[in-house]
Order: structure tokens, then C-alpha cells, then sequence
């Protein structure tokens, strides 16, 4: 008789998903994004694209080597870090801002933690904040869409921040990117499209997208105009880098809770933060300081929201 008895040590449910596709599946669905980018801004958007790629891979080899570890450059994790960081900045920036940005991403925001899997905090938002913290004037020098002479503008989220009501950009232009903001946030529509490839293939849930952006709404609705219960929410989730980050930075599966319940208070907390940020704060947008904090309260998240142990009381 013919023995099928395998003896095999756990997992036993194997899929064919493995951390380099999921990695190359993201980039995928950051494309359309790309490619909108490139057509509201021009060259200066793939530029700045270019640069923060071939910055965040040539730093993750060289930091790898360094340290006689394993290179892994090609699975994909160093690419995403590169494009998050590029869709993070305006077009029009100088040349070495992206470059900057990237190496600061992956060597403090990944690889000192040991590189993937084990850093933290979500790396292109690191870069970010360093860039922002660093040279300010540079990450707030918008431009309008489709002028190659780098005229400043002023993003929806500073429009209403400085009170000009009467200059608010209409939600289709928010919807269809003809506003000034960074490369990969403007276009909403193209983000939406990234993102339903990534909700269909299984690649992200709905909880931290749908519970961040749902308070964002709800909050700004709330406390967002002169009285209660007149905020223009519809505006606020349009604008900034809520989508983006909501979708494609908060859902980090290193950095983001691993239970259903935990990414749904993880989102609600980056909601509630970057509302606050919005409303309140001496800066128009709190995306990126939202995101960071709460990954700082993922560990914690994960201890009191963990499922229960089957067969335990």
C-alpha cells in the first residue's frame, strides 16, 4: 500500500505569497500614482522618483555589505522605501533633497534596527520627517500642476489652514490632482486604484484605511469650522497625503497592529492625530506624525488587543 503520510514540522498552510511579491505587488499598485505624477508635474516628478529609488536601494546594499549581512535588495523592500519616500516630496525639489532622504530612511529608519522586519518605525515616513525637519523650506515649496518654472503654490490643506475659504480648490480638482501638494498625493483617483488592487489580491485589510480616514472625516466634521457640526470633512480627506498614507504607509505590516481590533485602534488613533494636527497645530498637514506615533504605540496595541488563546477562558 502506498504511504501518504507526511511528517512535517508547522506551518503547515503554505501559501505562494512570500515578503519579495508582496513587496513587488505594492510597488505595482504604486505605479498609477507614478504615471499621474509624471503627468501633473512633468519630469521633475520621475526626477525626484529616480533619485529616491536608486538612493534607498544603493544605500540598503552598501549599509548591508557593511555590516556582512545578507543583501536583499532585490526583494523589493528597499524599492518601496525609495518611491514612498520620492511620493513624500514636492517635484521641483534639488536633486540631492530625494538622495538625502533616502539614505536617511534606510539607515536609521531600517537598517540599524537590523533591516526588515525588524525596524520600528515605517522608514520613508522617517526620511520624511528628517527632510522636513532639516530643510523646511525646501518640503514646503509646492508647484503648481503642469508649470516646469517651479512657481510656488500653496496646498488645499494651507489654503484653509491661513483662512482663504474663498480660494478652496473644488473636490474634483482635489479628486483629479490639479492642486499643488507632494508628487504621489495629489491624485487621488490614482491612489484609489493602487489601492483596490491591493484590498482584492489580499495584500492589505480594510480596517486601518477605512478607521483612519472614517475619523478623519468624522473629527474634522465635528471641530472643523466655526461651529460644531459644519466642518468641511469631504475636504480634508480629498487633500494632503491622507489616502496615501492611509493605504500605503499605515498598513506596513512590520510597523501596523497584527489583529483586526489592534489596526482598527491603530487607525483611529492615526485619525485622530493627524485631525488634530490639521486643526490645531502649527502645521497644515500631521499624516507622517500621525503614522510614526502610533507606530511607537504598536507593541502595546498588539499586547491588549491579541486574540484569545483557543481553548483558553
Amino acid at each position: 500500500m502506498k504511504n501518504n503520510l507526511f511528517v512535517n514540522t508547522s506551518p503547515h498552510l503554505h501559501r505562494k505569497e512570500s515578503v519579495s511579491k508582496i513587496m513587488w505587488m505594492v510597488v505595482l499598485s504604486l505605479v498609477p500614482s507614478g504615471i499621474a505624477a509624471a503627468y501633473i508635474f512633468g519630469l521633475s516628478a520621475l526626477r525626484v522618483i529616480t533619485l529616491g529609488v536608486i538612493s534607498a536601494v544603493v544605500s540598503e546594499m552598501f549599509l548591508q555589505l557593511a555590516a556582512k549581512r545578507k543583501v536583499t535588495i532585490l526583494d523589493g523592500s528597499a524599492v518601496l522605501t525609495g518611491l514612498l519616500l520620492a511620493y513624500n516630496l514636492p517635484a521641483h525639489v534639488p536633486f540631492w533633497l530625494p538622495i538625502a532622504g533616502s539614505v536617511f530612511a534606510i539607515a536609521i529608519g531600517k537598517q540599524i534596527f537590523g533591516g526588515l522586519g525588524q525596524n520600528i518605525f515605517n522608514p520613508a515616513l522617517v526620511g520624511r520627517v528628517f527632510l522636513m525637519a532639516s530643510w523646511p523650506k525646501y518640503m514646503v515649496a509646492f508647484t503648481q500642476p503642469m508649470n516646469y518654472d517651479a512657481i510656488t503654490s500653496a496646498t488645499p490643506l494651507a489654503i484653509l489652514k491661513e483662512g482663504r475659504a474663498l480660494e478652496k480648490i473644488p473636490y474634483l480638482n482635489l479628486f483629479l490632482g490639479n492642486r499643488g501638494g507632494c508628487i504621489g498625493e495629489v491624485c487621488i483617483l490614482a491612489l484609489l486604484i493602487g489601492a483596490a488592487f491591493l484590498l482584492i489580491k489580499g495584500y492589505i485589510s480594510w480596517h486601518i484605511p477605512a478607521s483612519y480616514i472614517l475619523t478623519v472625516g468624522l473629527f474634522t466634521y465635528i471641530f472643523g469650522a466655526k461651529a460644531l457640526f459644519s466642518g468641511d470633512w469631504l475636504f480634508h480627506i480629498l487633500s494632503g497625503g491622507l489616502i496615501l498614507g492611509a493605504f500605503f504607509m499605515a498598513t506596513d505590516y512590520v510597523t501596523s497592529p497584527l489583529t483586526a481590533k489592534g489596526q482598527v485602534v491603530f487607525g483611529i488613533g492615526c485619525g485622530l492625530i493627524t485631525a488634530i494636527i490639521r486643526l490645531w497645530g502649527g502645521y497644515p498637514e500631521g499624516v507622517s506624525y500621525a503614522i510614526l506615533m502610533m507606530n511607537a504605540a504598536t507593541p502595546i496595541i498588539d499586547r491588549y488587543t491579541k486574540n484569545r488563546v483557543y481553548g483558553a477562558k
